[in-house]
């Protein structure tokens, strides 16, 4: 019963459209009055010119008496046509101007108006007041019709598009209304002439049809319009004294009922379909301004997005001549938020730091970035201030986990060009140098702050890092890496370093581990310091060491070519390595490329690498285990999570991480961690290697204790293959191969 109800009164439209609905219906109405009006004013020109035509012998003011009602539809519907006109101006225009040819009009039909009340009050003079109100109810509603107009043509400007729109239903109601009675009335006058009732056919399919209106109150419409005319229609009919009028009267009660449910089922349909054209319409711009919104604003917190942020920062900086600068912001510890209280409360915080970003920085450009990273182009003057209010806020939000704010700055105008900074040759004036600082891309600028404020990354004491001249050179030289790369691999820039690994006990050579270097031809020799933690923050350093794999393996090959054993070398491998590449696949064709031997490759896998996510490196580890290649555990003791690890891979050898000697003269405990780790290791069934040795005292206690293997300063730093070639040649180092 519920459904049924609910059907019906969709059907109907007893409910309430949304605005959207509303206007697009108002609208459709107003376009659909075009068509409306220009049919109305041709018949009725044309009608005005066949009344005239068949009466030339009235004086002006007579033609007045027959055709008021030609004259009545005709205005109104010159009045329809020029608003709906107006409103499709006024909804393309820029700019909303009083219309003086749209006002003309108005006045023209006024006086019109005016001058055909003026006439039939005196031809009616005789007329009670009642009867003479009753005639006259279509000349006042064109007058209301006229007035209406006016009031929207003078107010053009001010009225708002929603209003118009209402402005122009309610003119189209008036329409409407002139249209129904003129069809009666004409068509009852034309019934008494024995002719038909084709002008009341058509002004009701043009009333009830034409123009949008709700089911119940398109029934409504026809029902009143239909009965008033019935009820004057039938007496005339009935007057007629003949069996033919009669069956006339039976048969056209019967057409005039089917054309009533006709137009009915016509309108019911007209406004199902025209609302389902405005749901869709609707639907459409909402998706649209949604997207409009992301594109402009952060989803999450309400504020500006970087894309957003990057346009107001652009308009701010080429329209002001006060000093700006560019922060950086990063929420310090906000991962372990989340941890402990969850995303959902993370998420919270996060709308509530970026409220109190907006309010410390007001009127100035704010934006999330990412993550727990924000943006701001402030004013110079105060920024130092600001910047510790809002880490105090910030602080005060949550006491039960320690969250602070990290903050790096960027200048434009006292940063030099980078040729400048390399160079140190400026011939820029300082108004040249503001000038280029206007210029710079902000996405660029928001780079430098974030570099910035990465570099105060453990400097717990610190919390502001400003942008400088030194800052920028590490900060070119980082992106040259990047951009560069591809290059140096290309060009040779890459080099293989090779440090000696021995035995413990004869210090007899049993290995090397290969090591990159980058001998640039614009910044020299770089240390991998300088390049290998960029090359992993920016997910480029699978190139790096797929180069220094292939490297190694062409040596090997060019050693056993010259008639020489290869010297087994140790292969490092990032954790990016197994996610950017398929490295089991890409060794595999290597060995088979240089038909190098899987014995003298021995592949290095740091402690942190599978600390991550043990899932991913999992089936790419067994897959080498099982393809024969040695195993080694990397950098072991400087992670968290040592022990899970030896659970649960299986390796070859245990390579000790060199912080535990750089006590080792002054800390007893570092002895003993030492012999505890490679007790365990020979336990577990693994060789053990300490890396780091630069003393002969650690050279022999690390013998001692059972450590097989050795690496560090002590037996010879990083060199070029031809190098250590020649010391083995010249008896420096003796080989022993591992077994």
């Amino acid at each position: 019963m519920k459904k049924l109800v609910r059907w019906v009164r969709i059907e109907l439209g007893l409910y309430r459209n949304s605005k959207y609905e509303t206007q697009y219906l108002n609208e459709t109405n107003i376009r659909t009055a075009i068509y409306m009006s220009i049919v109305v004013i041709s018949l009725e020109i044309w009608m005005l010119i066949r009344y005239v035509d068949k009466r030339p012998g009235l004086t002006f003011l007579e033609y007045f008496d027959g055709w008021t009602n030609y004259l009545i539809l005709l205005s109104s519907a010159a009045i329809s046509l020029t608003f709906a006109i107006r409103f499709r101006v006024r909804e393309n225009a820029e700019e909303r101007k009083k219309s003086i040819a749209g006002i003309v009009v108005g006045l023209l039909f006024l006086l019109l108006d005016i001058l055909m009340f003026v006439r039939f009050v005196h031809v009616r003079k005789n007329m009670s007041f009642g009867d003479l109100f009753d005639e006259s109810k279509y000349l006042i509603m064109l007058t209301i019709l006229i007035c209406a107009y006016l009031v929207f043509e003078f107010f053009f400007s001010s009225i708002s598009h929603r209003s118009a729109a209402i402005y122009g239903q309610f003119l189209n109601v008036l329409f409407a209304l002139i249209c129904l009675g003129f069809g009666i009335e004409t068509s009852v006058y034309d019934v008494s002439k024995e002719r038909q009732i084709l002008c009341f056919v058509t002004m009701v399919i043009y009333a009830a049809c034409l123009l949008i209106w709700k089911p119940y109150v398109s029934i409504i419409i026809l029902s009143v319009s239909f009965t008033y005319f019935y009820k004057d229609w039938k007496p005339i009919m009935e007057a007629y004294d003949s069996p033919y009028a009669q069956k006339i009267l039976e048969a056209n009660q019967i057409n005039y009922l089917t054309f009533w449910i006709a137009l009915t089922m016509v309108s019911i349909s007209i406004y199902q379909q025209r609302l389902s054209e405005a749901k869709k319409d609707e639907n459409l711009v909402a998706a649209n301004k949604h997207l409009r919104k992301l594109a402009v604003e952060d989803e999450l917190t309400g504020i500006s997005n970087i894309y957003q942020f990057v346009q107001d920062a652009e308009e701010v900086m080429m329209n002001t001549s006060e000093p700006r600068i560019y922060l950086f912001i990063n929420i310090e510890n906000f991962k372990n938020y989340n941890d402990q209280f969850g995303y959902l409360a993370g998420n919270i915080f996060l709308k509530k730091i970026a409220r109190l970003i907006k309010k410390t920085f007001e009127d100035c450009p704010v934006a999330r970035q990412a993550y727990d990273h924000f943006v701001v182009l402030a004013h110079v003057d105060g920024v130092t201030e600001k910047v510790n209010s809002l880490r105090e806020q910030v602080i005060s939000i949550n006491t039960d986990i320690y969250i602070d704010v990290n903050v790096g700055s960027y200048t434009p105008q006292s940063e030099m060009s980078e040729s400048t900074v390399l160079t140190s040759q400026s011939t820029s004036s300082e108004q040249e140098m503001k000038a280029a600082g206007k210029m710079i891309d902000p996405r660029i600028a928001i780079d430098r702050a974030r570099f910035a404020c990465s570099l105060l990354k453990h400097k717990y004491d610190k919390h502001y890092m400003e942008y400088d001249s030194k800052i920028n050179s590490d900060f070119h030289k980082r992106q040259y890496i990047v951009n560069n790369i591809d290059n140096a691999v290309e060009k040779g820039y890459i080099k293989v370093y090779y440090q000696p690994v021995v035995w413990s006990e004869s210090h007899t050579l049993c290995g090397c581990e290969a090591l990159a270097r980058w001998d640039d031809p614009k910044y020299g020799f770089l240390s991998p310091a300088d390049f290998i933690p960029v090359l992993e923050e920016y997910r480029q350093i699978h190139k790096l060491d797929k180069c220094i794999w292939e490297t190694v393996c062409r040596d090997i090959q060019n050693v056993s070519s010259q008639g020489m054993h290869p010297i087994p070398v140790s292969l490092n491998f990032s954790r990016l390595d197994f996610e950017l590449m398929d490295t089991a696949t890409v060794l595999e064709e290597l060995v088979e490329k240089y038909k190098v031997n899987k014995h003298d490759l021995h592949i290095e896998i740091t402690e942190s690498a599978l600390t991550d996510d043990m899932g991913v490196l999992q089936s790419s580890i067994n897959k080498l285990k099982e393809d024969g290649f040695s195993l080694w555990l990397d950098d072991f003791g400087s992670g968290y999570s040592s022990l899970n690890v030896l659970k649960d891979y299986s390796f070859d050898v245990l390579k000790i991480d060199m912080k535990f000697l750089s006590s080792f003269d002054s800390n007893e405990k570092s002895k003993i961690i030492l012999n505890m780790i490679i007790d365990l290791a020979s336990s577990l069934g693994m060789y053990s290697l300490t890396e780091g040795v630069e003393t002969e005292e650690e050279a022999d206690f690390l013998a001692r204790v059972g450590c097989g293997r050795l690496q560090g300063y002590y037996f010879g730093k990083p060199m070029p293959l031809d190098q250590i070639i020649e010391k083995i040649n010249n008896g420096t180092y003796v080989i022993k191969r591992l077994v």
